[in-house]
């Protein structure tokens, strides 16, 4: 042994050894927990860092506010209270144009349904990222069973042409022995209607023997979604609206032929209109302002 650090045969002495096996071991991913948190009502889910991580407050605005999609939003809001309730509901795909409050929606909902409940009737919100969906399985062993109530959240879900991770999602829909538990509802929004793009449907379809069986097995991905609900771009007098409301919910005041003519000049300068647009709109109004939007 030279200076207690390296064998005279060159090999790594005890104290190398430790400092090697203390640095592997900062490095491995934490063991995952075995059951869900006991308290909290919101999580995301980090496999790699042992679990679901607690999440202090969600980024979300008043139900109310969201304007435009009035169908969806009294649609996606009945089935989630009825999940809330013990009753059943179906799992839910909110598809369509970019930035018209899809995800926006999903967190609306979530914080009307509990704001008139306590406790373990409390619906908890579990965001899992599009490239967690392959541990989806090992996420609903922790949860099957518990007391509370899971809303399982994945924003801007989708499937390129090599990724077999959709299997997985699809198995725990629906599929497997045993099935989707009781206590969890699957809510994911994307820009595709059917999870995958559509020049990759259509080149799967004229190369194979069979066109109709080659895609159906990542089509019916999409048919494990009870509810379909299809988010469009907005027109101009929708944008004034969310406008408005925006800026009546936040107290700015600016006249109102002014406030709608700022308000379409950025509208063209973005080259479209939605519900994002709309926000970034109020966001510079605001901070031009000096108020803060909470």
């Amino acid at each position: 042994m030279a200076n207690g650090k390296t064998s005279r045969t060159g090999a790594p002495g005890s104290d190398v050894l430790k400092r090697i096996a203390a640095a592997l071991e900062r490095l491995a991913p934490g063991a995952l927990a075995s059951a869900a948190p006991a308290a909290g009502d919101a999580f995301v889910w980090e496999p790699a860092q042992g679990g679901l991580l607690s999440v202090a407050r969600i980024a979300s605005i008043p139900l109310t506010l969201l304007k435009g999609i009035d169908a969806a939003r009294d649609t996606l809001f009945e089935n989630t209270r009825r999940f809330a309730e013990g009753l059943p509901a179906n799992n839910a795909l909110l598809w369509g144009a970019r930035g018209m409050g899809k995800s926006s929606l999903v967190k609306a909902v979530h914080a009307q349904i509990n704001g008139a409940r306590k406790g373990k009737a409390r619906l908890v919100l579990v965001e899992i990222h599009r490239e967690e969906i392959a541990s989806l399985p090992l996420l609903l062993r922790v949860l099957r069973g518990d007391a509370r109530r899971y809303l399982l959240y994945c924003d801007d879900l989708s499937f390129d042409k090599d990724d077999t991770s959709y299997k997985s999602l699809k198995a725990a829909l629906e599929g497997g022995l045993e099935g989707r538990p009781e206590n969890v509802l699957f809510y994911a929004t994307s820009n595709r209607r059917h999870l995958m793009p559509r020049d990759m449907m259509e080149n799967e379809r004229s190369t194979a023997i069979n066109p109709s069986e080659a895609v159906e097995e990542k089509v019916s991905l999409s048919d494990r979604f009870g509810l379909w609900l299809g988010f469009h771009n907005c027109g101009q007098d929708e944008y004034l609206e969310m406008i408005d409301a925006y800026t009546a919910y936040f107290k700015l005041k600016v006249q109102r032929d002014e406030l709608h003519r700022r308000a379409l000049a950025w509208a063209a300068g973005r080259g479209a209109r939605s519900g994002r647009v709309a926000w970034q709109f109020i966001q510079d109004l605001g901070g031009e302002l000096g108020r803060t939007l909470s």
